[in-house]
């Protein structure tokens, strides 16, 4: 297997144009016969004659005498006898009748047999063949001869069948009686019959009535055979049984001529009085027949189109008698729609009638959408026009209008008198019976020649070239012209034709029960030039009094094969050219020198080779050369001068007539097949897609046939070049040119290939031939050289040879798809992809990558029928094939992978692992070789379900790699456009490995179309260790590939997956760079592109925006950081992700998140500083700073979340209690501060907002949260924490406790107070004195408490304020006793007695506690003395101490009761108190007396 010819789709695109083009001219240059007979009014010659030089048009090809059984016979009867004949084109048999005897005979060959059929006594009077109506009789009969008898009608059954050798298909006939199927005919003489393709049987009386017969399997009273009167009512039926003949009067007009129009339904009758009825027969032919139309007087009706002409010639006048009808024939809708029928009359004059009106001609006619199906309803019967008769005397020399006047008298009538005439598919036959000597017959067919390169033309303008021109070939016969037929195409080219060209011109045949050969034999009426590569030349039997004649029609080509076979001189084959065109005649070279034409006999390798070297002639076929285009010629004025205003326009290429004969050559085998769907769905037009069976629309012989004829001309087309013969040989030796214009390898040719798609596919509308008038402006400035424009007529033509190739290769898929049936092919396409399939052209399968994608999909399907688990054989039975025929769409790449595709079956069904592995092996080692060809998503699916995670993974990189070898994705310089699909396609390929990951991990994907439906119990059965194996074994291999942008897109996925574990295990060396770039930038940046530096990207600032997405990337960072023990780098990292913003305004971190962030950090932190101090690091200070840093951070967060949470429970509160200025946790919130608990309660909820999304300084917790919202406890520990200290900041200080206070007694007095006192003041104690201004808070204290003990308002004890200021300094005594000293020692402020009574009260309390803490020391101390501090005093060391201690209490004592006594106040109010310091004293003194002993 070789692929060595190299398909350019741009190349074939390009030619693809062309074909395209000139289909559309071609379809547009197909007239309907009434716009062509329209024309013709306006041309002086509508006939003409064949050149005498040339070979002749119409020839006799043999000649037969009648059978010697049948004269003898005919002689027996003395010739008074009844003697009919005839002839069944459709078995290939002519017949004849004497009497009561039926002859029957081969009319294109004689082979010594003539069978005989008798009937009884009677003579025949009618005779006809109609198609066997399926059903009834055995299928060996196949058509019914029809009898009829001046008294009894009979069916004969008619068998034909292949001979010995079956090449002949009518080489045997036998005649089958059917005793069953007779019937009187009732007193009726039939004139004629005829039948339908359906196989309904008409019969004429010459009684003037239509009969049919019918014919069932019936039985009973219903007859199996009868006979039915459609044309006459109750009436006329009993007349012709009651009353004999003899009585019956009226003058009777016998019906002596029908015809069938099939297509449209109507069924025509000719009588002796040249009266033409119309019936119908229903919209499908099988309705009750209707009459619609009859008209008497045709030849009275005035045709203005020549009628008027005629009677101003001589012969006109000169006419005898009436010219009468001598027959009719229907015209196919292929010749026209709006004429139905023609009729022919006895001077030669034609009559083209029409039943229905209609709108005429819309341009369709054989076009792309066929003929419209829908037939305007027959209601009358007109002429439309009417065709002169052909010149008479005509004979192969003569020209035009010549008249033989040999053996005339002068006043001897100078008219044709037709006797007989035929006329089919543009072919009339006329027997002129008006020489005196010897009959002749007139043969006018259409003529192909050009008429503006007529010789005597008169100047032809565009109507003439579009009207009808015939012309006309003159034969002498002997004897005279009784019945003509055409001889039908054989039926296997007759089935060839009908799938090409069915859609096209016959409406959709296969809705029709016309016979193939019929059908088409009628594609003779488009003329020779466009079907001459596909149809045989045409072919007419003519049975005459002496015998039968067997005339052929020379198609073109078959004249220039006559030229070149008898050595010509060169003027006349140019002469030929110029009739013809160079274009033209060109192509019939191309047809002869390939061997593509249809002939019945072989084209000679001389014959062949003479053609070539005419096509390649540039004397005869020209040579390219500059058309003036409209630009150039027109500037230059009518008065001569320079028109300065117009745009001059550049001179386009106009290339010689080989390429336009190539161009013809190759639409013309490609019309049929290039602009219709290749596919069908089967089961009716309106059948849906997914219930209609899907099939190729062509024929597997007919796409054979066609293949040969395509392939047959791309072979000589490329000998050609390979020989460089023609315009390659020029070519060839231009030297650097010859490259890019042999084999389209794109390089330039100047200037003249930037408009080359312009120049060679779309200018060149105009023939070489229509140069002969052209003027060229001399003065232009030529664009082209000579060898410039050589060359590119060579690419161009070498781009058609391609497009051949191409189409051939495609017609041979199309074959091979078919025989496989393409349903089962397709069962396991999508709506979608069956929806392409159906729609798609040759066109698209050709020249596009939509065709070239379907064309992939079909290979698979067959491919996966030889493959498949039920497979029919291995890749390499149907690899052959394919590499054979179709390379372009089979290439190489594509048989490794299916090889692979073959190892990947066996190994799934495979049992033995180790083969098993060794198949998966092979198979990824043949992908491996064609990474761009694989289709990875189904392979590795496969490979998937083998395990073999290897080619899993490398299989897409390697295509990665393919679909981008320049590393675009990776080059940052480009065009970013380039760049992003560069990444795009790379993706696609990472995506399969994702997809991989995503199944294991079990979240698995759909199932990708085409992959195999495998059990899901394999993947069901791996357990979570065997997954996570295969998980670690994929990012293994995925790590180990240099493809960095691979990398971070692994990494991606598997943190989506949640796989972070097996990343940090087995991340590469990039991990850490990526993990920072996915984290620093924007989120539609997020690709991984840090791979692509060396570079450590930084951490980014703290406090910046983070996406999100982003943040799992750090988290995973600070993860990394701390499984590798690099402690400070994590607490920077877990630092940002604490003090992150959100960018997006959702997902932002919780404070909690944040909190647990900065702990961590700090966690981190302490860790780096206790490994530096282990290992005597010099970064210690560094570590210590970092953990201040962080510790100072998390305890600000603290207070921001307690400041939260705080203003969360005041917004509950007032909105559970509106209206009411409750007081709060912490304090009231004074009314005149908000306007109404509603806005108080909103502007909390605001500003918690506020706090949780992001972090805030202390100052701003302080200003902007704490102080507004009087939230004084949390001021006074931020005051605390910030460590405010000097004048100033004790007086914010003692403010703040003051208004703390005030906010306590408002919400609970002095008890709440107290509370309030013990539990910040233990949060804060000890300070510097300024944090807690004791002297300040007991004033406070004690002022209030005297106050409401006064009033009334709250019991308060004595001990309540003193044991506050005691638990606020965490029981330390002497601070508190310092600050009760320093107040009473204050007379200004204490001027109350009452007042300074209370505080001696408290600082009572004050001294027993502390007497109370001694004693219990005393009291505690052992052997070793009490634990204090982890140390111990000696018992010497703890009585110093207590010693101490109780003197100076003693003393307090003592001062305390002078001052109690120096109160003016009753004695009644201080006794208690001065009892109590008196006692104090006794109690310590006592007991330091029995301490000393």
């Amino acid at each position: 297997m070789s692929w060595e010819e190299e398909i350019v789709l741009r190349d074939v695109t390009n030619a693809g144009l062309v074909v395209s083009d000139r289909i559309g001219r071609e379809v547009a240059a197909q007239l309907d016969l009434e716009e062509a007979l329209e024309a013709s009014r306006y041309a002086s010659h509508p006939y003409s004659t064949h050149p005498r030089e040339w070979p002749p048009l119409i020839e006799v090809e043999d000649t037969w005498e009648l059978p010697p059984v049948l004269i003898e016979r005919y002689n027996a009867a003395g010739g008074e006898g009844t003697a009919l004949c005839g002839i069944f084109p459709e078995i290939r048999r002519a017949w004849a009748s004497v009497d009561n005897s039926l002859f029957l005979w081969r009319f294109d060959k004689w082979d010594g047999q003539c069978p005989e059929y008798n009937v009884e006594e009677q003579a025949i009077c009618a005779v006809g063949l109609a198609k066997s109506r399926p059903g009834i009789f055995v299928e060996a009969i196949q058509y019914l001869l029809v009898l009829a008898t001046p008294v009894e009608l009979i069916l004969v059954g008619v068998c034909y069948s292949r001979g010995a050798n079956g090449t002949d298909p009518y080489a045997e006939v036998s005649l089958q009686p059917l005793p069953e199927y007779t019937i009187p005919s009732d007193g009726v003489t039939m004139t004629c019959i005829t039948s339908t393709d359906k196989g309904r049987i008409f019969m004429a009386g010459r009684d003037g009535h239509v009969y049919e017969l019918h014919y069932t399997t019936g039985s009973g009273w219903h007859k199996r055979f009868r006979k039915v009167c459609l044309t006459a009512g109750v009436g006329s039926v009993i007349s012709r049984w009651v009353i004999p003949s003899l009585f019956r009067f009226g003058a009777v007009d016998p019906i002596v001529e029908m015809a069938v129009d099939n297509e449209r339904q109507i069924l025509y009758a000719r009588t002796e009085e040249m009266k033409i009825q119309v019936f119908v027969m229903g919209p499908d032919g099988d309705g009750p027949l209707k009459k619609v139309a009859e008209e008497r007087n045709l030849l009275n009706q005035k045709d203005a189109h020549y009628g008027g002409r005629q009677t101003a010639t001589p012969r006109a006048s000169n006419r005898l008698a009436k010219p009468s009808i001598v027959s009719i024939s229907p015209l196919s809708t292929l010749e026209s729609k709006c004429l139905h029928l023609v009729a022919i009359l006895s001077d030669g004059r034609r009559m083209y009638l029409s039943t229905s009106s209609s709108s005429g001609s819309n341009g369709t006619v054989g076009g792309l959408s066929g003929f419209n199906n829908h037939h305007h309803k027959p209601s009358f019967l007109k002429v439309v026009t009417t065709r002169p008769s052909p010149p008479l005397g005509v004979s192969g020399g003569l020209t035009f209008g010549a008249v033989s006047l040999a053996g005339r008298t002068q006043t001897e009538d100078l008219s044709l008198k037709v006797e007989t005439a035929y006329y089919s598919a543009g072919a009339l036959v006329l027997s002129d019976s008006s020489p005196p000597t010897m009959s002749s017959l007139l043969i006018v067919s259409k003529d192909s020649s050009s008429p503006s390169s007529q010789s005597g033309s008169l100047g032809a303008s565009a109507r003439s070239s579009r009207a009808l021109r015939e012309s006309v070939s003159s034969l002498p016969v002997d004897g005279r012209m009784l019945f003509v037929a055409d001889v039908l195409p054989l039926p296997d080219t007759a089935a060839t034709v009908l799938s090409l060209y069915s859609e096209l011109e016959f409406c959709g045949f296969e809705s029709s029960s016309e016979s193939s050969e019929k059908a088409s034999g009628k594609l003779w009426a488009r003329g020779d030039l466009s079907t001459q590569h596909i149809l045989p030349r045409r072919r007419i039997v003519v049975f005459t009094t002496m015998g039968l004649m067997e005339v052929v029609f020379n198609r073109p080509v078959d004249i220039l094969r006559r030229l070149l076979e008898s050595n010509t001189p060169r003027s006349i084959l140019e002469d030929f050219f110029n009739r013809f065109g160079a274009g033209e005649a060109a192509a019939m070279c191309l047809m002869l020198a390939a061997r593509i034409v249809h002939s019945e006999n072989l084209v000679s390798n001389v014959i062949a080779e003479k053609a070539a070297e005419a096509f390649e002639d540039p004397r005869i076929v020209g040579v390219p050369q500059l058309e003036g285009s409209s630009g150039l010629s027109n500037t230059r004025t009518a008065a001569g001068g320079f028109s300065m205003g117009q745009v001059v326009q550049e001179a386009e290429p106009l290339f010689s007539g080989a390429h336009e004969g190539l161009c013809l050559c190759s639409s013309r085998l490609l019309f049929p097949v290039w602009e219709l769907p290749v596919m069908v769905v089967k089961g009716g037009y309106d059948t849906a897609l997914e219930n209609g069976v899907i099939a190729c629309r062509l024929s597997v012989g007919a796409m054979q046939v066609l293949e040969n004829k395509i392939r047959a001309l791309e072979k000589f087309l490329r000998s050609r070049r390979n020989q460089r013969r023609g315009l390659y040989g020029c070519v060839a030796g231009l030297g650097d040119l010859t490259g890019s214009i042999l084999y389209g390898t794109g390089s330039e040719l100047g200037a003249g290939d930037r408009s080359m798609v312009r120049n060679l596919f779309g200018a060149y509308s105009q023939g070489v031939e229509s140069n002969g008038g052209r003027t060229s402006n001399k003065r232009q400035r030529l664009p082209y050289s000579p060898a410039e424009l050589a060359a590119m007529e060579v690419r161009a033509m070498e781009c058609i040879r391609q497009l051949l190739l191409r189409s051939a290769e495609a017609l041979f898929l199309l074959q091979l798809v078919s025989q496989h049936h393409v349903t089962r092919l397709v069962q396991g396409f999508d709506a979608n992809l069956r929806q392409e399939l159906v729609q798609l052209t040759l066109h698209l399968l050709v020249c596009s990558e939509e065709g070239d994608h379907l064309a992939t999909r079909l290979i698979s399907a067959l491919m996966e029928y030889y493959t498949g688990p039920d497979g029919r054989g291995t890749v390499d039975d149907i690899s052959g094939k394919l590499c054979e025929g179709c390379p372009s769409y089979f290439k190489e790449s594509d048989y490794k992978f299916f090889l692979a595709v073959e190892c990947l079956e066996r190994a799934a069904v495979t049992p033995d692992p180790d083969v098993k592995e060794n198949l998966a092996r092979e198979a990824f080692n043949f992908l491996s070789k064609v990474p761009e060809s694989a289709d990875l998503r189904t392979v590795c699916k496969r490979f998937e379900d083998l395990r073999f995670y290897e080619a899993v993974v490398r299989l897409p990189l390697q295509k990665a790699q393919a679909l981008d070898p320049a590393g675009d994705a990776f080059n940052e310089q480009i065009n970013p456009a380039v760049r992003e699909y560069a990444i795009a396609q790379r993706e696609q390929c990472y995506e399969i490995i994702a997809s991989v990951l995503r199944s294991l991990k079990g979240e698995g994907t759909q199932r990708e179309f085409g992959s195999p439906v495998r059990p899901t119990a394999v993947q069901a059965a791996l357990d979570q260790a065997s997954r996570r194996k295969y998980i670690c074994q994929i990012v293994q291999l995925g790590v180990q590939s240099p493809d960095r942008l691979f990398h971070g897109y692994l990494y991606r996925t598997m943190i989506d997956l949640g796989l972070e574990n097996e990343l940090l295990e087995y991340g590469g060396p990039d991990l850490v760079p990526f993990l920072q770039t996915a984290g620093c930038e924007p989120v539609q940046e997020v690709r991984a592109l840090s791979a692509l530096t060396s570079a450590t990207p930084s951490i980014g600032q703290p406090g910046a925006a983070i996406h999100s997405n982003q943040a799992k990337y750090f988290d995973l960072l600070a993860r990394y950081y701390v499984s590798k023990r690099q402690h400070v780098l994590a607490a920077h990292v877990l630092l940002r992700l604490a003090e992150r913003r959100s960018t997006d305004g959702s997902n932002f971190p919780t404070l909690e998140q944040r909190r647990q962030y900065l702990s961590n950090a700090v966690l981190q932190a302490k860790s780096a500083s206790n490994n530096d101090g282990l290992l005597g690091s010099s970064h210690g200070a560094f570590d210590s700073g970092l953990l201040d840093l962080l510790e100072g951070k998390l305890a600000v967060l603290q207070f921001q979340i307690k400041i939260k949470e705080e203003l969360e429970a005041i917004a509950s509160r007032l909105e559970v209690t509106p209206g009411t200025s409750e007081s709060v946790q912490n304090g009231s919130v004074s009314d005149s501060r908000f306007n109404g608990d509603a806005n108080l309660a909103n502007a909390a909820r605001e500003k918690a907002k506020e706090l949780s999304l992001d972090l805030k300084s202390i100052t701003q917790l302080y200003n902007e949260y704490a102080v507004p919202f009087e939230l004084w406890e949390i001021c006074l520990e931020m005051l605390y924490f910030a460590n405010y200290s000097g004048d100033t900041d004790s007086s914010i200080i003692q403010e703040t406790w003051a208004r703390l206070i005030d906010q306590a007694l408002l919400k609970g007095g002095v008890a709440e107070a107290c509370s309030v006192l013990k539990r910040v003041g233990s949060r804060i104690y000890p300070g510097d004195g300024a944090v807690l201004p004791l002297d300040t808070l007991c004033l406070h204290l004690e002022k209030a408490a005297l106050e409401r003990v006064e009033s009334g308002l709250e019991p308060i004890g004595d001990e309540d304020v003193a044991r506050a200021l005691l638990a606020a300094c965490k029981g330390a005594t002497e601070p508190v006793l310092n600050a009760y000293d320093q107040l009473l020692s204050n007379g200004a402020i204490l001027f109350s007695p009452l007042l300074r009574l209370r505080l001696l009260r408290s600082v009572l309390v004050v001294l027993r506690e502390w007497a109370m803490s001694v004693f219990t020391q005393r009291i505690g101390t052992g052997a070793t003395g009490p634990l204090v501090l982890g140390g111990t005093f000696s018992m010497e060391q703890t009585t110093v101490l207590n010693q101490g201690i109780r003197d100076k209490i003693t003393s307090a004592a003592n001062r305390y009761m002078t001052e109690v006594r120096r109160l003016a106040l009753p004695q009644t109010r201080t006794e208690t108190v001065y009892r109590g310091f008196r006692e104090l004293e006794e109690s310590l003194i006592t007991s330091f007396s029995s301490d000393g002993f």
